[in-house]
């Protein structure tokens, strides 16, 4: 990807008047409340990570007279991704390199920054690349960042002094962190990225919130069995895999999405694709190697694995499901569902019963011909022959960017839709050249075992859309083209708004009912950070980083 050279933050605000509130305790039961006295406290809000915001001050009637109410520069900064947080006034967020800024939010007038010196200790991993972060994490008067080269630290929200840090992995593994910590039950979990670099073997790590000391560690995906496993799951899964997987790592990384669930006390993780993306090299004997690209449900307290749904068993197309993982409940067929709702890389959007893990439907939103359908009775995808590239050079839709990936989707309860930037693009894959009695893992260096994109493609490669989508009836509500395939994620309203941020740095306001555009501004750089809003002493204001890349 390419960065443009320079970010800002742009605030846009309406007035209406209110009373001040009292000073926010961020805990567990202030996460899970839809109102919250105008702050935006997690990731996607709310535990649910639905990015859906009370606030109607704004409205459709009334946004064509949304305006600029404060511009700050951060010449310094390249690529931002990152979801501000807001809390009682003062606005958080990460620029490049994990750099944190606490502003004003009514003013953008810095009040801290906290310098991690991110590029002194990431070494070898600056030959990726990756200076964006998602997110962060706040919890009880401190805020939650995850570096790059692996620290989890906590800073005094107040003063942006540390308060500790923590190595979450092996220096030594060619890992990284690009993802916001969540923060739940007095613990900050995180993942990482790492499996096209590298031997990488994922896991998640919960540590306590107050010292920063481990709680619990749960691995996506089997060791070596001569050294044992270290629980249950791991064995259950290495009965899925062949060969010697471990010293490729195996992959599973959980680079993205980690969601909640105060209602049944567990937390939910989207696991990545196979380390390396060649199935031939990675398990030569077959197999559905769990738990890649699987949304598998931990015990929130202890780490132990509850239950799991793999999306795409024995994956070898890059297709993770470390997208956003969104809490709602809904109503199907008449009956109540707790669901939990998913859009990841292979172009199926799912919705899953989050009580027992079990599939409720499945449908594409996007071209897809890797797969006809999803058996609702198995779970399992009916694959089309030849789509792992076995007899050669085979074109796949979609490809390893995925029909849908990291940027934001969101889900208004008002109008029963999802909202996310959609990717209309193919993978060319072959293995020819790539051996596997002789591949070794890379060493910082991206190879997957696989070269994909290896020429031209179809007139229609590259497209893209901004789609809402009715997971109810699980079918297209309506679309708006979106130019280029890389956008930023999105934000929908009680106002009926849905606002997103686009690769050609136009920001728009749709009508989140029927997608009918009702307000741009052209930013003047592209945009991937997902928008948030918020409201201080009565006034609601739209927020959105820019600065274009990821």
């Amino acid at each position: 990807m390419r960065f443009k050279p320079r970010s800002i933050a742009v605030l846009l605000a309406l007035f209406a008047g209110a009373a001040p509130a009292a000073p926010t305790v961020v805990d567990d039961a202030a996460l899970a409340k839809e109102d919250q006295g105008g702050n935006w406290l997690g990731y996607g809000r709310t535990h649910s990570q639905q990015r859906y915001s009370p606030l109607d001050q704004i409205t459709a009637k009334n946004v064509a007279k949304l305006g600029i109410d404060w511009v700050m520069e951060l010449p310094e900064d390249r690529s931002l991704t990152n979801t501000p947080l807001v809390v009682d006034g003062v606005m958080y967020f990460n620029g490049s390199w994990n750099v944190v800024y606490a502003v004003d939010a009514t003013s953008g007038k810095l009040l801290w920054r906290y310098d991690p010196k991110t590029i002194g200790h990431a070494g070898d991993r600056l030959k990726i690349m990756w200076d964006a972060c998602r997110g962060i994490g706040y919890w009880k008067g401190h805020v939650y960042i995850a570096t790059v080269d692996g620290r989890l630290i906590s800073i005094d929200a107040k003063t942006g002094q540390e308060v500790w840090s923590v190595q979450t992995f092996d220096p030594k593994l060619p890992l990284f962190i690009t993802g916001a910590p969540t923060v739940f039950r007095d613990k900050v979990i995180i993942g990482n990225g790492g499996t096209e670099v590298g031997a990488a073997r994922g896991f998640v790590t919960a540590f306590d919130a107050a010292t920063g000391r481990q709680a619990w560690r749960f691995y996506t995906v089997p060791g070596n069995p001569a050294d044992g496993f270290e629980d249950e799951a791991q064995a259950m899964a290495a009965k899925t895999w062949t060969g010697e997987w471990w010293k490729h790592g195996g992959g599973g990384t959980v680079w993205h999405a980690m969601t909640y669930d105060p209602e049944f006390k567990r937390i939910y993780i989207g696991t990545g694709n196979g380390s390396p993306w060649n199935g031939k090299m990675r398990s030569p004997g077959g197999g559905d190697n769990l738990f890649l690209c699987s949304i598998v449900a931990l015990d929130a307290d202890t780490g132990k694995y509850v239950w799991h749904y793999q999306t795409v068993p024995g994956e070898v197309w890059d297709y993770n499901s470390n997208m956003d993982i969104v809490l709602a409940d809904l109503k199907i067929g008449g009956k109540a569902i707790k669901a939990l709702l998913h859009a990841p890389k292979n172009g199926f959007f799912y919705v899953i019963d989050r009580k027992t893990g079990k599939l409720v439907s499945a449908k594409p939103f996007a071209k897809v011909d890797w797969a006809s359908e999803i058996d609702l009775k198995t779970g399992r995808p009916v694959e089309r022959a030849g789509a792992r590239y076995e007899d050669g050079e085979e074109l796949v839709w979609p490809g390893p960017f995925g029909a849908h990936n990291w940027p934001a989707m969101s889900y208004n309860p008002k109008t029963g839709l999802v909202y996310f930037p959609a990717i209309e693009m193919a993978g060319l894959y072959t293995d020819k050249d790539k051996k596997p009695a002789t591949w070794t893992s890379p060493n910082y260096k991206f190879d997957p075992g696989v070269d994909f994109l290896r020429a031209d493609g179809p007139a229609d490669w590259g497209a893209a859309a901004l789609r809402a989508w009715d997971p109810v009836q699980q079918k297209l509500a309506w679309e708006q083209p979106l130019p280029g395939f890389w956008n930023g994620g999105t934000l929908t309203t009680k106002g009926n708004l849905l606002f997103e941020g686009r690769a050609d740095g136009k920001f728009i306001a749709y009508a989140a009912d029927t997608g009918k555009p009702l307000w741009e501004r052209s930013l003047g750089l592209g945009i991937s950070a997902p928008p948030i809003t918020y409201a201080v002493k009565g006034k609601q204001y739209v927020a959105q980083l820019v600065g274009w890349g990821g």
